[in-house]
Parts: structure tokens; C-alpha cells; sequence
């Protein structure tokens, strides 16, 4: 039996339950067999960038934050769009890995689930390929309409969602192998 690989998602709403949340859970369901799945929800308890905290000293967060990243084989992050961008919460939390090399060449899975999204997952890709993170367009999903892909029992329910989920989970996994 081979190892599982060891996978952080990061979910960029702070909604309760929202449906990225149910959307990763949908993965870490598809995935049970060969990635050993973290979620990070803790999104919303970073503290505000600062410059000034970004030394050798940082928050205790950020200091666990990092290190989820650092220590996991590759990441994926699901988050909506918010007025056209990327949540602020996603965006503080990626501006803390600024100062340092963690997401230089780690395997990321970047989806954007949200009502509409075009602008959001071109954001998305943008920072992350600032920051060095390694993807494909066959790891990276946009899903628009994401509320109505879930039925009353949080189910995913869209069948052409779920073969997408599927395609993108091999593609992620063979990313990983590289």
C-alpha cells in the first residue's frame, strides 16, 4: 500500500458551512483512498497583516498556519469571489506567506466556487503564481453556480460537477507526483 499524500485545504469563506466547505468535503470523500486531507477553517482567526509582525517572531497563528503549509504535500484552496476578488480573509492569509518560500513550487488545486467567479479565479491564479505555487489549468476549477450544485441534504447533486471534481482529484494527485 503507498503512502497517502499528505493534502492542506483551505477553504477561503468564513461562512458556516458553506459550500466550498461542502465542496472539499466532496474531495476529501473522492480522495479517501490516496490523500490524507487537513481542513483549515481557521481563516477567519488570522490576525490582519502587518509588516511589522512579519519578522522573526510572527503570530502564533500565522507560525501554525505556515507550518500546515509547509508540512503538507500539496494544497488546494476553494474559496467564492467577493465583489469580483478574492475574499479579504483568503488574501490576508496568503499576504502572511509573502515573506517566505512555502508555497515556492508546492502542487496546488485552486478552485473558485461562487455565483459567478470569472474574476475571483483569474485573481486567484494571479497571487498564487506570484507566490511560486506550481498548478496547471487542469488543477485549477471554476464553478459557477455553486448553491444550486448542492441538494437540501448538502449532497453534491451535479453529475457534470462531480466527473469535474473526479478529473481535477487526478489531475491534483498526478501534479503531486512531479
Amino acid at each position: 500500500m503507498t503512502k497517502k499524500k499528505k493534502i492542506l485545504a483551505i477553504i477561503g469563506s468564513t461562512r458556516t458551512n458553506s459550500s466550498n466547505l461542502k465542496l472539499i468535503k466532496k474531495i476529501e470523500e473522492l480522495t479517501a483512498e490516496f490523500f490524507d486531507l487537513t481542513i483549515f477553517e481557521g481563516i477567519s482567526n488570522l490576525p490582519h497583516f502587518n509588516p511589522d509582525l512579519d519578522n522573526e517572531n510572527p503570530p502564533i497563528q500565522i507560525i501554525e498556519f505556515r507550518q500546515l503549509i509547509a508540512t503538507s504535500d500539496g494544497v488546494i484552496i476553494c474559496t467564492p469571489e467577493y465583489v469580483f476578488s478574492l475574499p479579504g480573509s483568503l488574501k490576508n492569509a496568503i499576504e502572511w506567506c509573502v515573506s517566505t518560500t512555502i508555497f515556492s513550487q508546492k502542487p496546488l488545486g485552486l478552485i473558485t466556487a461562487s455565483a459567478s467567479g470569472e474574476k475571483g479565479h483569474e485573481e486567484l491564479k494571479l497571487v498564487m503564481k506570484t507566490v511560486g505555487g506550481k498548478f496547471s489549468e487542469e488543477t485549477t476549477m471554476l464553478i459557477n453556480g455553486i448553491k444550486g450544485k448542492f441538494d437540501l441534504a448538502a449532497n453534491l447533486a451535479n453529475h457534470e460537477t462531480t466527473i469535474r471534481l473526479v478529473d481535477f482529484t487526478n489531475a491534483f494527485n498526478k501534479l503531486l507526483d512531479k
